[in-house]
């Protein structure tokens, strides 16, 4: 794998390797733009209180998100080829032109960030394939934080392995692990994806260990999430924010 590195460090998001929607195939771009922002090196994901709902009149539970993803593309307007359907029969409503900005087929991948969630939100790392055909769309999940798993000062549960999603090849081999850490703070979460296996670390420390990984090439996917139907109440001005200080792969 050639090397790679995005410290966002530039004044705007490199949109060479950074497609700013998320799956807008099953939407449109207009309804999919991410809300970000880049300064002080840093891109800032962030979902404010007047964003709408992802697929509002046909997602459930409803969520809202804002991600940025490194690969993008699907088939024509009416079709069902489009990446990472989430039920049944879905249809494209915007077609995609291929999209390819940084697609690794192994390599050591590092995403160094904070986030600052409530109960009722998420942030996650995940890899998944290009869908160049329809069984390789396996995922490799670096890391997943839901607010309601975190205990405050104490410590936050992260997902991370394998997802088999629609590759009946891959194993599905994905667990939290409950960490001493506050994700409000900057952490590493990383994946070592070789030829059979690949192993999963947090700070340089590696917890999972998971075999037969995808063996084709996978795109990014950066986001933070929110589920409304989960709110406890007074939290509708809640801004859930994704702060990522970089994302590097190397050999």
């Amino acid at each position: 794998m050639d090397a790679f590195e995005d410290d966002f460090d530039g004044p705007e998001l490199n949109t060479a390797v950074w497609f700013p929607y998320y799956l807008p195939h099953w939407s449109s771009r207009a309804t999919t733009a991410a809300q970000y922002e880049i300064g002080d090196t840093r891109l800032r994901l962030t979902i404010p209180p007047e964003q709408g709902l992802w697929c509002g009149d046909d997602h459930k539970p409803p969520l809202r998100v804002s991600g940025i993803q490194s690969g993008n593309s699907s088939g024509p307007i009416g079709g069902t080829v489009g990446q990472q359907p989430f039920r049944e029969g879905l249809v494209v409503r915007e077609e995609q032109e291929p999209f390819w900005g940084w697609t690794p087929q192994y390599g050591h991948i590092e995403l160094r960030a904070s986030a600052d969630i409530s109960p009722r939100s998420m942030v996650s790392l995940w890899m998944v394939g290009l869908e160049d055909e329809p069984e390789r769309c396996g995922e490799i999940c670096v890391m997943e934080v839901f607010g309601r798993d975190i205990r405050p000062g104490e410590s936050a549960a992260v997902g991370m392995g394998m997802k088999q999603l629609r590759d009946p090849s891959l194993p599905h081999d994905f667990e939290f692990v409950r960490l001493p850490i506050d994700i409000g703070e900057f952490h590493s979460y990383s994946v070592r994806w070789s030829p059979g296996l690949a192993e999963f670390a947090v700070d340089g420390e590696v917890l999972r260990r998971c075999p037969s990984p995808p063996e084709y090439p996978l795109q990014l996917m950066l986001a933070v999430f929110d589920f409304p139907e989960w709110s406890r109440g007074n939290d509708e001005d809640l801004v859930p924010a994704f702060v990522v200080d970089h994302v590097r792969g190397s050999d």
